[in-house]
């Protein structure tokens, strides 16, 4: 029986345009790119040259600080591109794709009778390493590190996000196939934290079954209730849908990099799931399910708490399976201006009456801040929505100040910005909390390193 972990703090957002579990039919893509900013923690050495034809799983773009950590082509076809920006930074790597994927052939192969190295290789050969992140930092795992253990979230829990039990079915077996081969890189337990009422199945690993509002599905939660992390301590973290294109490697021997997209929110007509291609473009996924132009809306790659504002000729995010459509808030109230009643408006601190109508109204949030930054307020607000066993207004301003000593010890290897989404959402002092944490564990990593 599944050990059974129950979140307290936290934070449902019940926003309108959830998505029906059914298929949509998708658009085509013109391109497709690796973006060297998806990747914390690499620097980007472009390996493949313009007009160079690849096939899906040929190296475009390797690690060079670890070499052995590729970046590979989602799809066969032409490389048309290597877009850099100030000081030649890569920005992106683009492949315009041929009508039919052509694949490399890495082999199938039986994950019960390879020993960890070669499970090891056989990821890092096809590309699918960057898909294994770490704590502490949240940065794509180290090769040489062995991990005290591995974490999975089988669910979601963010405003409108996928529902994993159905992106799931009829992937049971690669699910499964990509647990094993990560049960083998470590020594330790591969942990898979499972939401209450799932369909979701699997054996071999030690399951956890999470219930509570968001950020219940946040590894990170997870890792603070199962088994906090130490410092001098490793673990790897993988995102489920990735843990799919990694069983699929060893199953069918090919870098199949196609996943199931959701497409949301209260601006589009159509929500569903798209069958798509990572590196695939936001225009290929939007088009014909939006109901206005693109001054009047705010496509974000992710969910609205930690996804990333992006426009339609950009490329879907190296780790997203959703697509958010919200209003940009434009427009203007003159009448009464911020002393409108707020009959439809969501507030955390019941401050319009529309909490009375209870957990089951949908609302619709635009993308503004709605204030202006000021000095953070000691208000328990954050510890209200933060689930963790960690003081964050404490942690935040020693992350401010760069104090290592106390950083530690109030828990910065434990965290990952994603943690601290909702702190930002109900922040009244409107910082970029998020922003302040990857910067933080960005210089923290260089200085440790």
């Amino acid at each position: 029986m599944a050990n059974v972990i129950k979140i307290k703090k936290g934070l449902d957002i019940n926003l309108k345009g959830k998505a029906s579990d059914v298929l949509l039919n998708g658009g085509k893509s013109d391109s497709y790119a690796i973006v060297p900013d998806y990747y914390n923690g690499i620097v980007p050495k472009v390996v493949a040259k313009v007009g160079e034809k690849v096939k899906a799983g040929s190296v475009l773009m390797i690690d060079k600080n670890r070499p052995e950590i590729k970046f590979v082509s989602p799809v066969s076809g032409e490389v048309t591109a290597v877009n850099r920006g100030e000081k030649r930074k890569v920005l992106s790597v683009v492949v315009k794709p041929e009508a039919q994927i052509e694949y490399e052939d890495f082999g199938k192969k039986n994950v019960a009778s390879l020993k960890r190295e070669e499970v090891k290789e056989a990821i890092l050969h096809a590309g699918m390493w960057p898909f294994i992140k770490q704590r502490p930092y949240d940065i794509v795992a180290s090769p040489a590190d062995e991990p005290r253990d591995i974490f999975v979230s089988a669910f979601y829990s963010a405003p409108l996000a996928p529902n994993f039990d159905f992106v799931v079915k009829g992937q049971d077996v690669d699910f499964q196939t990509g647990l094993d081969a990560l049960a083998k890189l470590t020594d330790g337990k591969v942990y898979v934290g499972i939401r209450k009422g799932s369909s979701v199945s699997v054996k071999g690993v030690e399951t956890v079954e999470v219930e509570g509002p968001h950020p219940a599905a946040n590894v990170g939660v997870q890792i603070n209730h199962i088994k906090p992390i130490n410092k001098g301590e490793v673990v790897w973290t993988v995102n489920p849908a990735d843990v799919i294109v990694i069983g699929r490697l060893f199953n069918k021997g090919i870098a199949d990099f196609s996943r199931l997209v959701v497409i949301t929110g209260s601006e589009t007509t159509e929500r569903g799931y798209v069958k798509a291609i990572a590196g695939c473009t936001i225009a290929s996924l939007v088009d014909g399910k939006i109901m206005r132009g693109n001054e009047d809306i705010r496509i974000i790659s992710g969910n609205v708490l930690t996804g990333t504002k992006v426009e339609k000729n950009d490329y879907l995010g190296a780790y997203d399976n959703q697509i958010t459509v919200i209003p940009e808030g434009d427009e203007t109230h003159d009448f009464f201006g911020w002393a409108t009643p707020g009959f439809g408006k969501f507030s955390v601190s019941h401050s319009f009456p529309a909490w009375l109508m209870g957990k089951n109204k949908e609302y619709v949030i635009d993308a503004r801040i709605k204030g202006g930054k000021r000095a953070m307020i000691m208000s328990n607000e954050y510890d209200s929505v933060f689930p963790m066993d960690i003081m964050p207004e404490y942690l935040l301003k020693a992350i401010i100040a760069f104090d290592i000593d106390k950083m530690e010890n109030l828990g910065i290897y434990e965290v990952a910005p994603e943690d601290f989404a909702l702190c930002e959402f109900v922040d009244t002092s409107k910082l970029e909390i998020q922003k302040i944490v990857r910067q933080g564990l960005d210089v923290l990593y260089k200085e440790m390193n």
